[in-house]
Formats: C-alpha cells, structure tokens, sequence
C-alpha cells in the first residue's frame, strides 16, 4: 500500500518530535534532529517551525535549540491515565535500586523501540549514565529492548529483524545473528544482559513486563560498572529482576 502525502508529512512530523525528546533536557538543534531523522535540514526546521505554532515544540531565542512545547504536556496529561504506569511501579524501582545498589529504570515499548520512562539511582557511587529518562533506543539494544524483542514471538522477531539494520549505528554486534544468539540466552535465564555493547565498562540486565495479553510492553533493568557485574552477582540481580517484574506485572492487572 502506498503512503499517501499526508500520512508521510505525519510520519515525519512524529519522527521529529520523537528526536525532540530523547534530547528533553538540553534541548537539540535543528541539524542534530536532521541528522536523527535523516531529512534535510530545511524540510526538518519547517516542520519545526509549523509545530511551534502549533504549541508542540519551543525553540530558545538564544540558543536556537528545540524543546517539547506546552500542548504536548496537556495531550500527555490526557492521555497518562491509560499508558502512564510509573505510580504503579515507582515503589518497585525503588526497591530495586535499594536492593542491588545500582541505578534502576523502568522502560517502555513504543513500537520498535523503547523509551525509558522512570528512573532511580542507587547507592553505590559508580554509575554508568548510559540510559535516562526520555531516551529512545530500538529494540534489540541495551537489556529493556533485548528482554523485550526476545519475549516476542518468532515471527514478529523475524519480522523485525528482516525490516532493521542495527549494525551501522550500533555495532557489528548488533548484527542480527548477534541479537539472535542473545535472545537464545535470554529465553533460557529469563533475564537479558548487556555486557557494555553500547559504552565500555558499562553493563545493564533486563527482566519483561507484561500486559493483560500477556505481551512483553515493558521492562525493569540495572545499571551498573562492569565490577559490579561478576557472574556469581549476575545471577541474583537476574533472580531480583525477575521477581520484581512478576510483582509488576500481577499488580497491573
């Protein structure tokens, strides 16, 4: 089916934004959103510039760097009391971030990526900085979208895997016979691992959360410094995850 004019100015239009946001707190500028959403500049700052009419965008007068604008905020109040699950599970990220000493995240499935949406630091004083709150990551990368792609089912793993090409930007060892081999190890602990694929030294492990359906839409993960990732410990962070995503998924529903 072809895309029809309209429908690809709005696929544009929520590929901006989606670059907006995973750059929330300094803000971006309109080349680096080019740059993310791979448009040309001019056709890029135009549509910046018809969504902040619209109330959807800002830019700074000073810097020239965008930001999500007022009406997003009102559209996301509206429509927080259906998706937003942070209050449902603030207390058990808390728990885990309290438990393993490291930073602590709550991700959610938004098509093919993940969007970490809450976050806890722990209390050991290393951390990796690798996730916050706001950033859009495919599925398949860091331990929420790999535990989340490898609960998936067969098809819809081929499927996704045959429509994206991860290696370019994330590394060879986002091939996907890399991300397959790793499946294969998430489905039998359970939990998924990142052994510093995305910044050296730094290691994150993912439990799924699952909906009504029994769909993997979100995920509990750690964050931490490689030393605190030794074999022995990754067994009962696993072990900790998993009870913990289990307590949220039965809470939600």
């Amino acid at each position: 089916m072809e895309t029809s004019p309209a429908t690809g100015v709005i696929e544009r239009a929520a590929a901006v934004l989606r670059a907006v946001s995973a750059r929330a707190s300094a803000g971006a500028s309109t080349t680096e959103i080019a740059r993310t959403v791979d448009l040309a500049r001019p056709t890029v700052h135009r549509l910046l510039t018809t969504m902040a009419d619209e109330g959807w965008v800002d830019r700074d007068a000073r810097s020239g760097r965008w930001t999500l604008g007022p009406e997003l905020y009102l559209l996301g109040a509206g429509a927080a009391a259906r998706y937003d699950i942070v209050d449902h599970a603030r207390d058990i990220v808390d728990h885990l971030a309290r438990e393993s000493g490291e930073s602590a995240f709550l991700s959610a499935r938004r098509g093919d990526e993940t969007v970490c949406i809450h976050s806890q630091e722990g209390s050991f004083p290393l951390r990796s900085h690798v996730l916050h709150v706001g950033l859009r990551l495919p599925l398949g990368v860091a331990s929420a979208g790999l535990v989340i792609l490898g609960h998936l089912p067969d098809r819809e793993i081929d499927e996704y895997l045959d429509r994206v090409s991860l290696e370019g930007r994330w590394g060879p060892e986002h091939s996907g016979d890399g991300i397959r081999e790793r499946i294969a190890q998430t489905r039998e602990t359970g939990y998924a691992t990142n052994p510093a694929l995305l910044v050296e030294g730094s290691w994150g492990m993912g439990a799924a959360v699952f909906d009504g359906r029994d769909r993997p839409t979100w995920a509990l993960s750690l964050t931490g410094v490689e030393t605190r990732f030794r074999p022995d410990r990754r067994i009962e962070l696993g072990q900790l995850l998993l009870e913990q995503a289990h307590r949220l998924t039965v809470r939600l529903r």
